[in-house]
């Protein structure tokens, strides 16, 4: 398994980027009048991306970097940077949608994440994929291992979330495709029986 794992996962920085992507691209789904069920799957979903991601830079990547030379700067304000972000969660993780500051700790939430984005994808990732480039491949091989086993815990949260930050037309077109493969694979298993 392990061998199969360093060849179907991702460089650590390219995971480090999709991280980013994702956690960024959930937070664009909210807007004031995002319903409060799609607002708290959204504030879910961010949380729990975040924490992860936090742990993982933490324990990985930036152990990694500092047995290299980096900016020293922006690498020494990271974690830091994760313990406010974690400030913040445990925060909005005590609110509920219709609180006031709701809205408000979500959105310093993710101006936080951005500056700090900002930070790891113009120094320490480039920084990153001169200095480690040899090792890349294993780094991000042992952050899916972590990562597994970080998310595993938590599975039927992710899946219920995804699910409820979904619009609702791309839920009818998942349901009717799988429907539509289904029955593409009845007919098909029973062509194959005459």
């Amino acid at each position: 398994m392990k061998p199969m794992l360093n060849k179907l996962s991702p460089s650590i920085t390219k995971m480090i980027r999709m991280d980013h992507t994702h956690v960024l691209a959930t937070f664009h789904k909210f807007t004031p009048e995002t319903s409060a069920d799609k607002k708290q799957a959204i504030a879910n979903t961010v949380c729990l991306a975040l924490e992860i991601h936090a742990q993982l830079e933490e324990e990985i990547f930036y152990p990694a970097l500092q047995a290299v030379a980096v900016d020293r700067e922006v690498l020494d304000k990271s974690k830091p940077e994760h313990d406010e972000m974690r400030r913040l969660i445990a925060r909005l993780r005590s609110l509920q949608p219709g609180d006031a500051d709701f809205d408000t700790t979500l959105q310093q939430l993710m101006r936080d994440v951005m500056h700090h984005v900002a930070d790891e994808e113009t120094v320490l990732l480039p920084a990153a994929e001169r200095l480690l480039a040899d090792r890349l491949g294993e780094l991000g091989a042992r952050m899916t291992r972590r990562r597994l086993e970080l998310a595993a815990p938590h599975a039927g949260e992710i899946a219920v979330n995804t699910a409820r930050t979904m619009p609702a037309t791309t839920m009818v077109m998942a349901a009717g495709g799988l429907i539509a493969g289904g029955l593409l694979l009845k007919k098909a298993l029973e062509l194959r029986r005459h």
